[in-house]
């Protein structure tokens, strides 16, 4: 990829992905693989007026053989220079752009009981940093990269550079970069998503029902005073950001207690470098009472029992089927770009900010708002091309809000 179009990436994710403030820290969580392009952003920030850019790097490799042959009293702990670096910088109003170039199929054979407890442990030593991303007190983008494994499991038919090549095409096509005028084109996105947010909000809807020809029956309550986001967000002072890039989805929080009936995962899940294929859950009063998967039912498991919350659903979000990531046909294995390709669930946290006042309640509150807590948060994927959502308002009227896979409000 050439320069020009790698600085054009990097100049939209900083000025309007992140929207740096002059004299603001920039974090970068990294893989190595990715590595070059790190080092630009960083370049694009300073002249852009950064205080500061700090690097969390990650090696997948490394990772798998600390999990294959470490001590096991090591999954249990979690380095306290590390907790130290995401604290300190979050409560110096830093910046947090995160690239997600995970290889799909990265940890497999690794035991998933260890990475199930040293996930839980590394979620509750940075539970305030977490809180503070949840609750939109940091700016925080998440983008993607290509690297050699990730395009190969995407592309397997062509050779290694062509295969980095294609993706990142894709993922510029995605982010726009490739317009005249990308930071344009974005300004035009985020009012296009606003417009449905807007929609949905004033329907002031109790509950959606998802319908679909893979076998998804589900009914999903909404709590009281819930609000519909999508686009850009803001912090408490007013800072507008986007958290994902590309983005298509406009997305709220489900009562905790009130999902009930099937749902049919329309992609496979890449969770924690292992990929969960054709798998459904089954809910009662909000709860998974049975799942199944034909690969990787283990780490469905694991995911389901991380804790109490994680049982529970923390999002629900609505995406066109007939939208630009869904257009290109191409399965990315990267929750970052297939959750923007089709209608998604999380299991586990709620964002705080789905419930009017969320982020200024404490867990109790928004225990009783019925806003679900965990330490955990992963989409995975229901939409489809005949997928129905019928929403049904506080008078009772039912509205059709997708008919084919497509928004038809």
């Amino acid at each position: 990829m050439n320069r020009i179009n790698l600085e054009k990436y990097a100049t939209l994710l900083v000025k309007t992905g992140i929207n740096l403030k002059k004299g603001q820290i920039l974090v970068i969580r990294t893989p190595i693989e990715c590595a070059e392009f790190a080092r630009i952003v960083s370049e694009v920030a300073f002249k852009a007026g950064a205080g500061d850019v700090a690097f969390m790097w990650s090696d997948e490799i490394a990772a798998k053989i600390r999990y294959l042959y470490g001590p096991d009293e090591i999954f249990d702990t979690f380095p306290s220079w590390q907790k130290e670096f995401f604290l300190s910088y979050a409560r110096k109003d830093a910046a947090f752009l995160s690239i997600s170039a995970s290889n799909p199929e990265a940890m497999k054979g690794v035991n998933p009981e260890r990475m199930q407890r040293y996930s839980r442990v590394s979620s509750e030593a940075i539970a305030e940093y977490r809180k503070r991303m949840m609750n939109n007190e940091n700016v925080w983008c998440v983008a993607s990269v290509p690297t050699e494994a990730w395009a190969k499991k995407v592309f397997p038919n062509v050779g290694s550079e062509a295969a980095v090549s294609k993706l990142w095409d894709a993922i510029l096509s995605a982010t726009r970069v490739y317009e005249s005028n990308p930071v344009e084109a974005w300004e035009i996105h985020k009012e296009n998503l606003k417009g449905n947010v807007a929609k949905l909000n004033n329907f002031k809807l109790k509950k959606l029902h998802f319908t679909n020809s893979l076998g998804t029956d589900l009914h999903i309550e909404l709590p009281e005073g819930h609000l519909w986001m999508g686009g850009s967000d803001f912090t408490p002072d007013g800072h507008e950001f986007i958290a994902n890039m590309p983005t298509e989805e406009v997305f709220t929080a489900p009562l905790k207690t009130g999902v009930n009936g099937k749902v049919v995962a329309s992609m496979p899940l890449n969770f924690n470098g292992s990929l969960i294929r054709n798998f459904e859950l089954e809910f009662k009063n909000g709860a998974v009472v049975s799942y199944r998967a034909e690969e990787g039912e283990e780490q469905l498991k694991m995911l389901i029992e991380t804790d109490e919350g994680s049982k529970f659903l923390g999002e629900v979000a609505l995406v066109p089927y007939d939208s630009p990531i869904s257009n290109t046909g191409i399965l990315f294995y990267n929750t970052l770009f297939d959750e923007n390709a089709a209608c998604h669930l999380a299991l586990g946290e709620a964002y705080p900010v789905c419930v009017e006042g969320g982020e200024h309640m404490d867990a109790d509150t928004l225990d009783a708002h019925g806003i679900n807590r965990s330490i955990t948060h992963e989409d995975f994927m229901i939409g489809t091309a005949d997928l129905s959502v019928k929403g049904i308002d506080g008078q009772g009227r039912e509205i059709l809000i997708f008919k084919e896979g497509n928004f038809v409000i």
